[in-house]
């Protein structure tokens, strides 16, 4: 059972003690056990915060279960239960069930299309900026990606220690942040900075563009000798020689939270004649050269990426398991996931809050569409955990660089130094997960090609 929850006041803003959120994950998260979705809703209006906390898992859940086994009508009767608790604008109990349940009325209106193209196209997604600005406010309020960004960076600087020609490849980076860090870290080295190559892939030219002149008007300033080289192109169509490794260059390869999307195409039995031809070509560890039929789009794209031959490749993922077949479990699953997310804002951000608001609605919102309203190719979040990841790299010939321990003293200081004892960063074996309280939401790994070992 739930432990004893503090009494919260309506009004004020929910503690890592007292919310609802923090032994989430202890609750019994089995439909079956809910019985809150009888509840009149007048009754459930007069629950306290955090009475009304339990009784939206529970009918979440119950929706979660009748929408996956198609009874509509217990769908919608337990959104309408929740649409009288949720609130896009309330604590983060509310906030996050408002955003699951928008999710779960897009999965029921899949059963009408007409319906569904009538109601649902009129609201578009946000456009590119309005993301791109999202993930900004995220790495404001929730520093995960920057302990990320600094950890790869790190390992980014000690692999290519000496080297005079560095060749950064960064798969579906439009931010600057981090390389604006890099080239800080680049300048400051003993021997002088490097001649330094940044290949950014995204799909968005105008982001590319701005992401350029960001970074060059920087390294003119520090006096670092800088190409950018932009790929204009979506991860799963990439074309590694546009990519354009050159002989006598030492590569680096950083992927944060791009990877899983290759897992999208696995359900689609078309394969791109792009990344998985291209792996046909190339040498692999583990066999002539020829790929099996079986063989996942994202797994012949490591395989690509193995055949350019870094010193090191940097990879940083959810640490959640988004991408099971059944929508029940993944539903559960997303529901811890998010509930932790919403939560850390709760106490980073007040409730009014502009960013925080973008951040929930424009990024975290538009996942957790995906993750349930959406179905095979369509379905392009499919986060998996760093075990699964790792079993990747390997069978793609790449081989584990721990993470340094200066790496780690520095992420531990970082995170101790944002004033709020949530953010922790745990190692394992060489490799980083960054947490909210006691649960892991990133991991950060990095590899490397066997002929460096």
């Amino acid at each position: 059972m739930i432990h004893q929850q503090q009494q919260q006041d309506e009004g004020s803003s929910s503690s890592v003690t007292s919310s609802p959120l923090q032994n989430f994950s202890n609750m019994p998260l089995h439909p079956a056990t809910a019985a809150a979705a009888s509840t009149p809703p007048w009754m459930l209006r007069e629950l306290r915060s955090d009475e009304r906390g339990l009784c939206l898992i529970h009918l979440l859940l119950n929706c979660a279960a009748a929408a996956a086994a198609g009874r509509l009508d217990a769908a919608n009767a337990a959104l309408e239960h929740i649409a009288s608790l949720a609130s896009p604008d309330g604590d983060a109990m509310q906030r996050v069930a408002a955003a699951f349940a928008e999710a779960l009325a897009r999965r029921a209106l899949r059963a009408w299309p007409g319906l569904c193209r009538a109601l649902l196209l009129p609201r578009a997604s946000p456009t590119p900026a309005e993301v791109a600005v999202a993930r900004r406010h995220f790495l404001d309020l929730c520093p995960f990606l920057r302990l990320a960004g600094a950890a790869a960076n790190q390992a980014v600087l000690e692999a290519m220690e000496s080297e005079k020609i560095v060749h950064v490849i960064d798969l579906g980076g439009a931010d600057a942040t981090q390389w604006l860090e890099l080239l800080h870290l680049l300048a400051a080295r003993p021997e002088g900075p490097p001649h330094f190559r940044l290949t950014a892939v995204h799909e968005h030219k105008d982001l590319l563009t701005q992401t350029a002149m960001v970074l060059t008007k920087e390294a003119e300033r520090l006096d670092v000798p800088f190409q950018f080289n932009p790929v204009v192109t979506r991860l799963d169509t990439l074309d590694v020689e546009s990519l354009r490794v050159k002989t006598g260059e030492a590569l680096a390869i950083t992927s944060s939270l791009q990877l899983h999307r290759l897992l999208a195409t696995d359900d689609d039995s078309s394969t791109s004649p792009t990344a998985v031809d291209k792996e046909k070509r190339r040498s692999s560890p583990d066999s002539s050269g020829l790929l099996s039929p079986s063989t996942s789009r994202a797994d012949a794209f490591l395989g690509a990426l193995w055949g350019l031959s870094p010193k090191v490749m940097v990879v940083t993922e959810q640490e959640a398991s988004h991408n099971t077949p059944g929508l029940t479990e993944r539903f559960v699953e997303a529901l811890n996931y998010y509930a932790a997310l919403f939560d850390c804002l709760e106490v980073g951000a007040a409730r009014g809050s502009v960013e925080r608001a973008r951040v929930e609605r424009w990024l975290l919102g538009e996942e957790i569409k995906n993750i349930v309203a959406c179905d095979g190719s369509d379905r392009r979040e499919r986060h998996e955990r760093h075990d699964r990841w790792a079993a990747r790299m390997e069978g793609a010939g790449f081989g584990r660089v721990p993470l340094s321990y200066y790496s780690l003293l520095q992420a531990r200081r970082a995170a101790q130094g944002l004033g709020c004892d949530g953010f922790k960063v745990r190692e394992e074996k060489g490799v980083f997960f960054l947490c909210w309280q006691d649960r892991a939401l990133f991991s950060v790994s990095a590899w490397r090609g066997r002929r460096y070992d």
